[in-house]
């Protein structure tokens, strides 16, 4: 019974460990995207399997010292590792699965420096299109034009800031054309999102708009709706 109680316990730890290995496996183009998602979901039934288990054992066996110890970190381990990907799967359900957010629908800035570095990503530099906007309308209705008396210059530094500060890597920053783009890279599994942000001046105002589409993935998870009202709020 031991024996099977240390196999629980060590089980605990190795799913942790499983969880955080999978992103930086596919950042070095060790294991594919797929096989990463794969030991995600396999990370967290091993997880919640081993905390049911081993709280019955720290119930009715009652371990002592060292083992006692390590069931209670095993515990916390298991748990990490299905709160993570359970939590992720619960965000990726409630919002729609779309991955190119811009808050002017009708008229989206154009990515042009980074559109050759997109070349080769699943997912094309092109706007998505109405389908994926009336999507956007429902799920993010608070994304809208920034809008400022602020001159054009003025709104143009501030933004190429407030992008600096977040860490994104600019790729281009343009203030005759008021345009910057830049990347913005997750830590976990490196995934790159591209920014373009144009800033001009419509009827006395200044008007920025910002759109963030992802490289790869049907769905961005709610990312780049996220980074949008990041970066608005710094504005």
């Amino acid at each position: 019974m031991k024996t099977l109680q240390n196999l629980f316990i060590l089980l605990g730890f190795l799913s942790v460990i499983v969880l955080a290995v999978s992103g930086p496996l596919y950042q070095s183009e060790l294991i594919s995207l797929g096989t990463a998602f794969l030991l995600l979901r396999y990370a967290a039934y091993v997880a919640a399997a081993t905390v049911v288990i081993n709280v019955l054992f720290f119930i009715f066996r009652r371990p002592a010292g060292a083992r006692a110890g390590a069931s209670v970190l095993s515990i916390i381990a298991a748990a990490i590792a299905f709160y993570l990907p359970f939590s992720q799967y619960q965000t990726a359900t409630s919002v729609p699965p779309i991955h190119d957010i811009s808050t002017d629908l009708v008229n989206p800035p154009q990515f042009e420096a980074i559109a050759p570095l997109r070349a080769d990503a699943p997912n094309p530099v092109e706007y998505a299109g109405e389908e994926t906007a009336k999507q956007q309308r429902e799920a993010y209705p608070d994304l809208q034009t920034y809008t400022t008396a602020e001159d054009v210059n003025a709104v143009f530094a501030k933004a190429l800031q407030a992008a600096n500060d977040m860490g994104w890597e600019i790729v281009e920053a343009d203030e005759n054309e008021g345009r910057i783009e830049a990347t913005d890279t997750t830590t976990w599994f490196g995934f790159k999102d591209d920014v373009v942000i144009r800033i001009e001046s419509v009827d006395g105002q200044t008007h920025l708009d910002i759109r963030s589409k992802s490289r790869v993935g049907r769905s961005d998870v709610g990312k780049n709706a996220e980074r949008i009202r990041e970066f608005l709020a710094a504005l």
